[in-house]
């Protein structure tokens, strides 16, 4: 079993930056595509951003696309998703996934997530 842990989030104004950081242990960290959803009150969740095994190819929902990086470090088994030009509507929880069965744009792709890391966008 796989388990990740987010950190990072946290409050911050509109137009600011936060980096949140996805730690993973159970498995081999290296083998396993990464992403990080996101659920805002009231709205499904969504797809935020994702990266392949190799770190070699990445993903973005429209809404985050030229303003969000992912990226990966596998000698500490963590992923990043550096956030900028950050507006209100970013505001959610914030979920780091792993191990995706196929796709990456769902959610009932990836077999483990984090417990979530609140992100708050002021305007």
């Amino acid at each position: 079993q796989v388990h990740v842990v987010e950190s990072g989030g946290g409050l911050v104004q509109a137009g600011g930056s936060l980096r949140l950081s996805c730690a993973a242990a159970g498995r081999t960290f290296s083998s396993y595509a990464m992403g990080w959803f996101r659920q805002a009150p009231g709205k499904e969740r969504e797809f935020v951003s994702a990266i392949s095994w190799r770190g070699d190819s990445t993903y973005y929902a429209d809404s985050v696309k030229g303003r969000f990086t992912i990226s990966r470090d596998r000698d500490k088994n963590t992923a990043y998703l550096q956030m900028n030009s950050l507006k209100p509507e970013d505001t959610a929880i914030y979920y780091c996934v792993m191990d995706s069965s196929g796709t990456y744009f769902v959610p009932e792709a990836w077999r483990s997530w984090g417990q979530g890391t609140q992100v708050t966008v002021s305007s």
